[in-house]
Protein backbone atom coordinates (compact mmCIF):
# COMPACT_ATOMS: atom_id res chain seq x y z
CA UNK A 1 0.00 0.00 0.00
CA UNK A 2 2.83 2.53 0.58
CA UNK A 3 3.75 2.13 -3.09
CA UNK A 4 0.20 3.00 -4.17
CA UNK A 5 0.07 5.98 -1.83
CA UNK A 6 3.42 7.19 -3.14
CA UNK A 7 2.28 6.90 -6.76
CA UNK A 8 -0.96 8.76 -6.07
CA UNK A 9 0.97 11.59 -4.39
CA UNK A 10 3.48 11.81 -7.27
CA UNK A 11 3.26 13.25 -10.77
CA UNK A 12 2.46 9.81 -12.16
CA UNK A 13 -1.08 8.92 -13.19
CA UNK A 14 -2.58 5.71 -11.81
CA UNK A 15 -5.03 4.31 -14.38
CA UNK A 16 -6.40 1.42 -12.35
CA UNK A 17 -5.65 -0.82 -9.40
CA UNK A 18 -5.77 -4.61 -9.63
CA UNK A 19 -6.06 -6.58 -6.41
CA UNK A 20 -7.28 -9.95 -5.16
CA UNK A 21 -11.05 -10.53 -4.80
CA UNK A 22 -12.60 -9.72 -1.40
CA UNK A 23 -12.17 -12.64 0.98
CA UNK A 24 -13.74 -13.79 4.27
CA UNK A 25 -11.76 -12.64 7.31
CA UNK A 26 -12.02 -12.62 11.09
CA UNK A 27 -14.08 -14.82 13.37
CA UNK A 28 -17.29 -13.89 11.59
CA UNK A 29 -15.72 -14.62 8.19
CA UNK A 30 -17.11 -11.35 6.87
CA UNK A 31 -16.22 -10.56 3.27
CA UNK A 32 -13.38 -8.04 3.57
CA UNK A 33 -11.65 -5.73 1.09
CA UNK A 34 -7.87 -5.78 0.85
CA UNK A 35 -5.98 -2.78 2.21
CA UNK A 36 -4.99 -1.98 -1.37
CA UNK A 37 -8.62 -1.84 -2.49
CA UNK A 38 -9.58 0.35 0.45
CA UNK A 39 -6.78 2.80 -0.40
CA UNK A 40 -7.72 2.83 -4.09
CA UNK A 41 -11.35 3.58 -3.31
CA UNK A 42 -10.34 6.41 -0.97
CA UNK A 43 -8.52 7.99 -3.89
CA UNK A 44 -11.35 7.36 -6.35
CA UNK A 45 -9.33 4.95 -8.47
CA UNK A 46 -10.92 2.22 -10.60
CA UNK A 47 -10.49 -1.21 -8.98
CA UNK A 48 -10.45 -4.55 -10.79
CA UNK A 49 -10.50 -7.89 -8.95
CA UNK A 50 -10.35 -10.77 -11.42
CA UNK A 51 -9.81 -14.16 -9.71
CA UNK A 52 -7.25 -14.94 -12.42
CA UNK A 53 -5.46 -13.08 -15.20
CA UNK A 54 -5.12 -15.76 -17.85
CA UNK A 55 -8.15 -15.80 -20.12
CA UNK A 56 -8.45 -13.30 -23.00
CA UNK A 57 -11.64 -11.82 -21.54
CA UNK A 58 -9.79 -11.16 -18.25
CA UNK A 59 -6.76 -9.63 -19.95
CA UNK A 60 -8.63 -7.44 -22.46
CA UNK A 61 -9.76 -4.72 -19.97
CA UNK A 62 -6.19 -4.37 -18.72
CA UNK A 63 -4.80 -4.16 -22.24
CA UNK A 64 -7.37 -1.47 -23.13
CA UNK A 65 -5.80 0.84 -20.54
CA UNK A 66 -2.59 0.90 -22.62
CA UNK A 67 -0.38 1.61 -19.58
CA UNK A 68 3.21 2.77 -19.96
CA UNK A 69 4.26 0.62 -17.01
CA UNK A 70 2.67 -1.80 -14.56
CA UNK A 71 3.82 -1.93 -10.94
CA UNK A 72 3.37 -5.25 -9.16
CA UNK A 73 3.65 -5.64 -5.38
CA UNK A 74 2.83 -9.02 -3.76
CA UNK A 75 -0.13 -9.51 -6.11
CA UNK A 76 -0.37 -13.21 -5.41
CA UNK A 77 -1.07 -14.33 -8.98
CA UNK A 78 1.39 -15.52 -11.61
CA UNK A 79 1.18 -13.19 -14.59
CA UNK A 80 1.31 -14.86 -18.02
CA UNK A 81 3.45 -13.48 -20.81
CA UNK A 82 0.36 -11.96 -22.45
CA UNK A 83 0.00 -9.67 -19.41
CA UNK A 84 3.71 -8.94 -19.06
CA UNK A 85 3.75 -7.78 -22.69
CA UNK A 86 0.99 -5.19 -22.22
CA UNK A 87 2.85 -2.14 -20.83
CA UNK A 88 5.17 -0.25 -23.18
CA UNK A 89 7.93 -0.06 -20.55
CA UNK A 90 7.30 -3.45 -19.00
CA UNK A 91 6.03 -4.82 -15.70
CA UNK A 92 8.02 -3.66 -12.69
CA UNK A 93 8.05 -5.63 -9.45
CA UNK A 94 8.98 -4.38 -5.98
CA UNK A 95 10.57 -7.45 -4.41
CA UNK A 96 11.42 -7.59 -0.70
CA UNK A 97 14.91 -9.06 -0.88
CA UNK A 98 18.31 -8.43 -2.42
CA UNK A 99 17.98 -10.70 -5.42
CA UNK A 100 18.97 -13.35 -6.29
CA UNK A 101 18.72 -14.20 -2.58
CA UNK A 102 15.21 -15.17 -1.55
CA UNK A 103 13.25 -15.43 -4.73
CA UNK A 104 9.73 -16.61 -4.05
CA UNK A 105 6.79 -16.20 -1.73
CA UNK A 106 8.22 -15.46 1.72
CA UNK A 107 11.50 -13.52 1.42
CA UNK A 108 11.10 -11.54 4.66
CA UNK A 109 10.22 -14.57 6.78
CA UNK A 110 13.13 -16.60 5.40
CA UNK A 111 15.69 -13.81 5.78
CA UNK A 112 14.88 -13.51 9.51
CA UNK A 113 14.59 -17.26 10.00
CA UNK A 114 18.02 -17.87 8.47
CA UNK A 115 19.72 -15.08 10.41
CA UNK A 116 20.59 -12.85 7.47
CA UNK A 117 22.25 -9.64 8.69
CA UNK A 118 20.55 -7.56 6.02
CA UNK A 119 17.91 -7.62 3.33
CA UNK A 120 16.45 -4.93 1.12
CA UNK A 121 14.40 -4.03 -1.92
CA UNK A 122 14.98 -4.94 -5.54
CA UNK A 123 13.13 -3.12 -8.29
CA UNK A 124 13.11 -5.65 -11.11
CA UNK A 125 11.67 -6.06 -14.56
CA UNK A 126 9.33 -9.04 -14.53
CA UNK A 127 9.61 -12.03 -16.81
CA UNK A 128 7.96 -15.45 -16.91
CA UNK A 129 10.31 -17.05 -14.33
CA UNK A 130 9.85 -16.80 -10.58
CA UNK A 131 11.60 -13.54 -9.61
CA UNK A 132 14.26 -14.14 -12.24
CA UNK A 133 13.96 -10.86 -14.13
CA UNK A 134 16.75 -8.30 -14.53
CA UNK A 135 17.36 -5.84 -11.70
CA UNK A 136 16.90 -2.11 -12.11
CA UNK A 137 17.64 -0.75 -8.64
CA UNK A 138 18.37 -2.05 -5.13
CA UNK A 139 18.12 -0.56 -1.65
CA UNK A 140 19.66 -2.28 1.39
CA UNK A 141 18.14 -2.54 4.88
CA UNK A 142 19.74 -4.07 8.01
CA UNK A 143 17.82 -6.74 9.92
CA UNK A 144 17.76 -5.74 13.58
CA UNK A 145 18.07 -8.33 16.37
CA UNK A 146 14.47 -7.71 17.49
CA UNK A 147 12.85 -7.48 14.04
CA UNK A 148 9.73 -9.53 13.43
CA UNK A 149 8.41 -10.19 9.94
CA UNK A 150 5.64 -7.64 10.57
CA UNK A 151 8.03 -4.88 11.67
CA UNK A 152 10.52 -5.52 8.89
CA UNK A 153 7.73 -5.77 6.31
CA UNK A 154 6.55 -2.26 7.16
CA UNK A 155 10.05 -0.80 6.85
CA UNK A 156 10.61 -2.54 3.53
CA UNK A 157 7.21 -1.41 2.23
CA UNK A 158 8.18 2.21 2.86
CA UNK A 159 11.63 1.64 1.37
CA UNK A 160 10.06 -0.03 -1.66
CA UNK A 161 7.83 2.97 -2.31
CA UNK A 162 10.84 5.28 -2.20
CA UNK A 163 12.82 3.00 -4.49
CA UNK A 164 9.96 2.81 -6.99
CA UNK A 165 9.71 6.59 -7.30
CA UNK A 166 13.49 6.79 -7.68
CA UNK A 167 13.44 4.19 -10.46
CA UNK A 168 10.50 5.36 -12.58
CA UNK A 169 12.15 8.39 -14.23
CA UNK A 170 15.10 6.28 -15.35
CA UNK A 171 12.77 3.58 -16.62
CA UNK A 172 10.81 6.18 -18.58
CA UNK A 173 13.81 7.80 -20.29
CA UNK A 174 15.84 4.61 -20.64
CA UNK A 175 18.75 5.82 -18.48
CA UNK A 176 18.21 3.11 -15.85
CA UNK A 177 19.79 -0.01 -17.30
CA UNK A 178 18.66 -3.44 -16.15
CA UNK A 179 21.28 -5.89 -14.91
CA UNK A 180 20.96 -9.66 -15.20
CA UNK A 181 20.76 -11.39 -11.83
CA UNK A 182 23.90 -13.30 -10.80
CA UNK A 183 23.70 -17.06 -11.09
CA UNK A 184 25.54 -17.48 -7.78
CA UNK A 185 23.70 -17.06 -4.49
CA UNK A 186 20.22 -18.00 -5.71
CA UNK A 187 17.92 -19.10 -2.87
CA UNK A 188 14.18 -19.73 -2.78
CA UNK A 189 11.85 -18.50 -0.06
CA UNK A 190 9.24 -21.24 0.10
CA UNK A 191 5.74 -20.38 1.26
CA UNK A 192 5.31 -20.49 5.04
CA UNK A 193 3.20 -23.34 6.43
CA UNK A 194 1.53 -23.73 9.80
CA UNK A 195 3.43 -26.96 10.36
CA UNK A 196 6.67 -24.99 10.53
CA UNK A 197 5.39 -23.05 13.53
CA UNK A 198 5.95 -25.94 15.96
CA UNK A 199 8.98 -25.24 18.15
CA UNK A 200 11.64 -27.94 18.41
CA UNK A 201 13.27 -27.26 21.78
CA UNK A 202 16.33 -29.35 20.88
CA UNK A 203 17.37 -26.55 18.56
CA UNK A 204 19.44 -23.67 19.89
CA UNK A 205 17.92 -20.62 21.56
CA UNK A 206 19.28 -18.50 18.67
CA UNK A 207 17.47 -20.58 16.05
CA UNK A 208 14.20 -20.66 18.02
CA UNK A 209 14.35 -16.90 18.58
CA UNK A 210 14.62 -16.41 14.81
CA UNK A 211 11.66 -18.73 14.31
CA UNK A 212 9.55 -16.75 16.79
CA UNK A 213 10.38 -13.46 15.09
CA UNK A 214 10.05 -14.82 11.54
CA UNK A 215 6.57 -16.25 12.20
CA UNK A 216 5.16 -13.09 13.80
CA UNK A 217 2.48 -12.00 12.82
CA UNK A 218 1.68 -15.34 11.12
CA UNK A 219 1.48 -18.24 11.77
CA UNK A 220 3.02 -17.61 15.25
CA UNK A 221 5.50 -20.08 16.72
CA UNK A 222 3.89 -22.55 19.08
CA UNK A 223 4.54 -25.31 21.57
CA UNK A 224 2.41 -27.23 24.06
CA UNK A 225 2.03 -26.86 27.82
CA UNK A 226 0.45 -29.87 29.52
CA UNK A 227 -0.73 -30.99 26.10
CA UNK A 228 -2.48 -27.71 25.23
CA UNK A 229 -1.38 -25.22 22.58
CA UNK A 230 0.80 -22.33 23.75
CA UNK A 231 1.71 -19.75 21.13
CA UNK A 232 4.89 -17.72 21.54
CA UNK A 233 4.62 -14.17 20.21
CA UNK A 234 7.95 -12.86 21.42
CA UNK A 235 11.05 -13.99 23.26
CA UNK A 236 14.52 -12.91 24.36
CA UNK A 237 17.87 -14.65 24.27
CA UNK A 238 19.39 -15.35 27.67
CA UNK A 239 23.19 -15.35 27.82
CA UNK A 240 23.32 -18.41 30.05
CA UNK A 241 23.58 -22.15 29.66
CA UNK A 242 21.22 -24.75 31.07
CA UNK A 243 21.89 -28.35 32.07
CA UNK A 244 18.20 -29.28 32.02
CA UNK A 245 16.64 -31.16 29.09
CA UNK A 246 15.46 -29.00 26.15
CA UNK A 247 11.97 -27.57 26.70
CA UNK A 248 12.27 -27.53 30.50
CA UNK A 249 10.90 -24.40 32.17
CA UNK A 250 13.68 -23.28 34.50
CA UNK A 251 11.82 -20.45 36.20
CA UNK A 252 9.34 -17.64 35.65
CA UNK A 253 9.96 -14.06 36.76
CA UNK A 254 9.18 -10.48 35.77
CA UNK A 255 11.18 -10.93 32.54
CA UNK A 256 9.18 -13.95 31.42
CA UNK A 257 9.33 -17.73 31.28
CA UNK A 258 12.90 -19.08 31.05
CA UNK A 259 13.15 -22.25 28.95
CA UNK A 260 16.11 -24.54 28.34
CA UNK A 261 16.91 -25.28 24.68
CA UNK A 262 19.41 -27.45 22.88
CA UNK A 263 21.94 -24.65 23.34
CA UNK A 264 21.21 -21.72 25.63
CA UNK A 265 18.09 -20.34 27.31
CA UNK A 266 15.13 -18.61 25.68
CA UNK A 267 12.97 -16.25 27.71
CA UNK A 268 9.37 -16.23 26.50
CA UNK A 269 8.04 -12.69 26.92
CA UNK A 270 4.58 -12.85 25.35
CA UNK A 271 2.47 -15.98 25.06
CA UNK A 272 -1.07 -16.99 24.19
CA UNK A 273 -3.00 -19.96 25.48
CA UNK A 274 -5.58 -21.56 23.18
CA UNK A 275 -8.78 -19.52 23.04
CA UNK A 276 -7.29 -16.58 24.95
CA UNK A 277 -5.61 -13.29 24.20
CA UNK A 278 -1.85 -12.87 24.04
CA UNK A 279 -0.44 -11.61 27.35
CA UNK A 280 2.94 -10.93 28.93
CA UNK A 281 4.52 -14.24 29.88
CA UNK A 282 5.09 -12.98 33.43
CA UNK A 283 1.33 -12.41 33.74
CA UNK A 284 0.55 -15.81 32.24
CA UNK A 285 2.88 -17.51 34.73
CA UNK A 286 1.47 -15.75 37.78
CA UNK A 287 -0.08 -18.23 40.18
CA UNK A 288 1.16 -21.26 38.27
CA UNK A 289 3.87 -23.72 39.25
CA UNK A 290 5.78 -23.97 36.01
CA UNK A 291 9.30 -24.77 37.25
CA UNK A 292 10.39 -28.14 35.92
CA UNK A 293 7.50 -28.47 33.46
CA UNK A 294 8.66 -29.57 30.01
CA UNK A 295 7.16 -27.78 27.02
CA UNK A 296 6.30 -29.64 23.85
CA UNK A 297 5.48 -32.96 25.55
Amino acid sequence: MPALEALVASEHRVLAVYTQPDRPAGRGQKLTMSAVKQAALRHGLPVEQPPKLREPEQIAPLASLAPDVMVVVAYGLILPQAVLDIPRLGCINIHASLLPRWRGAAPIHRAIQCGDPETGITIMRMEAGLDTGPMLLTRREPIRPTDTTGVLHDRLAALGAQALLAALPGIADGSLKAQTQPTDGVTYAAKITKEEARIDWTRSAVVIDRQVRAFNPWPIAETTLDGAQLRVWSALLEREHALSPPGTILRADERGIHVATGAGILVLTQVQAAGRKAVAASEFARGQRLGGVVLGT
